[in-house]
Order: structure tokens, then sequence, then C-alpha cells
């Protein structure tokens, strides 16, 4: 049952995953998602005039702040001591919507994949929440890794990548 998945021991019982005998290497991990809504409310949000204040700067902050604590809100996550963590919300006309890409960076002995990819969902809902009072039928969407480098397993890379 366990094979492959290393929070989970030979009974199939959830554990946190014992690091101490890794190496200690730099990781990145780069996560995107996004929120599409009306053209109308995409137009708020740019203009900086949504009631609740400046959407993309209270979201980015949210991601980060997020990030940091990943290690509270999902189980068997290790707390890391980041020493990087990004946040870039840019506009995409076409969606139309919001484009958010998390970039994570540790040396550390485990990953930071769910470090960058809490932060974009965090900031993903504060940008929901933030404009959900003129556009309810938001959607957020597509989060997922987009990349990673460093520990044991090396890099990878979304095929679909930008």
């Amino acid at each position: 049952m366990s094979a492959g998945l290393t929070h989970l021991d030979a009974s199939g019982a959830a554990n946190m995953v014992d690091v101490s005998q890794k190496d200690v290497t730099s990781r990145i991990a780069v996560a995107e998602g996004r929120v599409v809504m009306q053209a109308a409310t995409l137009d708020l949000v740019l203009s900086g005039d949504a009631r609740k204040g400046d959407v993309r700067a209270t979201a980015r902050i949210a991601g980060i702040m997020a990030a940091k604590r990943t290690h509270e809100l999902i189980p068997l996550c290790h707390p890391l001591l980041l020493s990087r963590i990004a946040v870039e919300i840019e506009p995409d006309a076409s969606l139309p919507g919001l484009t958010v890409r998390a970039t994570a960076k540790v040396s550390g002995q485990t990953g930071v994949e769910m470090e960058a990819l809490t932060a974009v969902s965090v900031a993903c809902l504060t940008i929901y929440d933030m404009v959900k009072a003129v556009d309810r039928g938001m959607r957020i969407e597509a989060i997922r890794l987009i990349e990673k480098s460093g520990g044991k397993s090396g890099d990878w890379h979304a095929e679909d990548a930008r």
C-alpha cells in the first residue's frame, strides 16, 4: 500500500517523513493558478477601485504569509525556514482574470512544492474574497506545480509550462 508514498508506513498509517539523513540542498518550486472573472471585475481590480482596497497587493501579501505557515495548514509538512517566497499576480485579458505565480526557495532537507502551492491557493482565495461582492461567479482554476529543482529527485518541469 505504501509503495512510492513516503508519508505512509507499511501498515498504511500516516507519518511525517524523517528527513534528518537527507543532504541540505538548494530547493526551488514554482506554482501557478488563476482566477477567472468577468471582464468588468478585472477592470475593477486593475483600476484599484475595489471597495476592500488593492486586490493584487493584498493577495500577494496573503500568499507570502500562507507559504510561511504551510506546515500549520497541511498535515505532515515540515516547518521550513524559507529563504524566499515571491508571489506575482498578472492580468490576463484572454481569461479574463488574473494569473498567480509563486516561487518558493529554501536551503534544506525537503522540498518547497507545498509552500509554493499554498501561496498560490491563498492568493487566489484572497482575490476571490476581495471582489466577490461584484462577481460571485469567479472560478479558481489550474492550481499546479510548474517546476521544482533540488533534492535527490532533481529537476522537474511541467511539459506545457510557458
